[in-house]
């Protein structure tokens, strides 16, 4: 049993992908979706967003609309939590 005071990462997800999603999220904000690879590349650039973030932002499907992070996290195979409810 893992102890309810400490963080905890959910099933499916390690460390470095919280970190890349967070990185993510903090290049792109709330005000660019929907979006597709294209737009979130120009956002990420115009946040001056480190390279690591735009290389991954470039790995997307060019043809996909996304929707949140959340979406991006998944089509770049990162680790997410499940909705609880």
């Amino acid at each position: 049993m893992s102890d309810p005071h400490q963080p905890a990462t959910a099933p499916g997800t390690d460390e470095s992908d919280i970190e890349r999603r967070a990185a993510l999220a903090e290049a792109l904000g709330k005000e660019v979706w929907p979006a597709d690879r294209d737009q979130l590349i120009g956002k990420a650039q115009e946040s001056n967003a480190p390279d690591g973030v735009l290389a991954q932002l470039r790995r997307l499907p060019e043809s996909r609309q996304f929707t949140n992070v959340q979406d991006v996290a998944q089509a770049l195979g990162l680790g997410t939590e499940q909705r609880r409810f």
